[in-house]
């Protein structure tokens, strides 16, 4: 997806990993377009009658679904003019505070021309593929014991330490919240024979025993299984790696006179005691890079709330968060039932037939999911009157779902870069109608 200029799928549907992926990294993507018959042995791009080749132009309209033949003429998307005019009035109006979902300095720059005030989101496992990382990543999967994984991530951490001064530099005195590493491991593991053989030569593995190792990390239903906040708790390294990448980076820059406020957050959170274990780690290496740098910055630890059963525990959780960010993705998804790479095929449907008003994956289910966020809130507050609290899911782009988050009393919502502008706006009619 990195070198692609924009993303074709036949399968998923608008809040599919692709689209969300793409979205993020300012890539046009069209996904689930189940016309698209695609071949990989003939290389063919096959709509009805035209058949197409690798090779051949196409050009994606995101916001329509289009697929078109041939090449069309683009302009860089700007806020200029009249709209920079009209945003600049909603800036003044709005309550909610609007961040971005970044992942690269690039992504972050283009936010903030945009009118980001800060990162919600900045997943790290996006930065393990780039380069030599992911052979390091591999090494730290398949290492026998703890030492060896320790030295697998001694290798990331000056990869992701890089990474982190990059995206703070670019928000320069603006909030950046980092998620630690949240999908399961087998999203990294080899599946090219070739490289597996290398990869078992590298480690002095048997081909075999490396393979066995990869059967065992697969899983019945990853998105439910070991990831997030569960890897953490069965390696406490990797997350410690990670805090000591941000913490050594605000560091850094906090020597060099740069402004950071890094906010780390930990993923998949369902009850109180997997936060606590994680927020102790992240304390402890704070405290500990403070005192090897002779320096001190200010920093939270809380959590993304993407569980029902957080929701429902969220004064418990509050106790150890210092901030929470409803993930309403995966909220959504576990709510309902609904995979949301999967339901691309028959939600349509329900919407068609009056089952569903929209689809709960673009406009956020209110009465439903929106409960539990309202609840999550109330509770969370109870505890913690000051708890910051924001989404980072894709409703964070939405205007119906922004209105709702105003009214439950979001402090901040964050989107993909490109949705910033909408948000800037929505956000303002939001308080127009509801005043704070």
């Amino acid at each position: 997806m990195h070198v692609a200029e924009g993303i074709l799928t036949a399968r998923g549907g608008m809040t599919s990993h692709a689209a969300v992926v793409a979205r993020g990294m300012g890539k046009c993507c069209v996904a689930g377009c189940s016309a698209a018959l695609i071949d990989e042995e003939r290389k063919t791009l096959t709509f009805g009658q035209t058949v197409l080749k690798e090779g051949d132009w196409i050009t994606l309209n995101g916001s329509t679904g289009e697929v078109i033949v041939g090449q069309v003429p683009m302009v860089e998307a700007q806020v200029s003019g009249d709209l920079g005019t009209l945003l600049s009035w909603a800036d003044e109006i709005r309550a909610l505070g609007i961040r971005t979902n970044a992942d690269t300095p690039h992504d972050a720059q283009t936010a903030v021309d945009f009118g980001a005030e800060g990162i919600g989101l900045c997943r790290t496992e996006h930065m393990f593929f780039e380069g030599d990382r992911i052979s390091a990543v591999r090494h730290m999967i398949f290492a026998k014991d703890q030492a060896g994984r320790e030295a697998a991530l001694a290798k990331l951490l000056p990869y992701q330490k890089g990474d982190f001064k990059g995206i703070f530099k670019a928000m320069e005195g603006k909030p950046v919240t980092v998620r630690l590493l949240d999908p399961p491991l087998h999203e990294f593991v080899p599946q090219d024979a070739e490289i597996i053989r290398k990869l078992a030569a590298d480690m002095g593995l048997a081909v075999e025993e490396l393979k066995a190792r990869i059967e065992s990390l697969e899983e019945i239903n990853p998105m439910l299984g070991h990831r997030g906040v569960r890897l953490g708790v069965t390696y406490p390294e990797i997350y410690a790696m990670q805090a000591r990448a941000i913490f050594e980076a605000a560091a850094e820059l906090t020597k060099e006179g740069v402004k950071v406020f890094p906010e780390v957050m930990i993923p998949l959170v369902g009850t109180v005691q997997e936060l606590k274990m994680m927020k102790e780690i992240c304390v402890e290496v704070a405290e500990e890079v403070m005192k090897e740098f002779g320096v001190e910055f200010q920093y939270l630890v809380g959590t993304m709330v993407e569980i029902p059963r957080a929701c429902v525990v969220a004064d418990e959780i509050a106790s150890e968060a210092e901030f929470f960010s409803f993930g309403t993705n995966d909220l959504t998804q576990m709510t309902f039932g609904f995979s949301r790479d999967d339901a691309g095929t028959f939600l349509p449907e329900y919407v068609e037939k009056g089952i569903l008003e929209k689809d709960p994956f673009q406009s956020l289910d209110q009465v439903g999911v929106g409960s539990l966020v309202q609840m999550g809130v109330e509770k969370g507050r109870s505890t913690r009157q000051n708890l910051k609290i924001g989404v980072c899911g894709e409703h964070g782009g939405d205007p119906a779902s922004i209105d709702f988050f105003h009214r439950v009393g979001l402090d901040y919502v964050s989107c993909s870069p490109f949705r910033v502008p909408i948000a800037r706006l929505a956000a303002a009619q939001a308080n127009i109608r509801n005043p704070r």
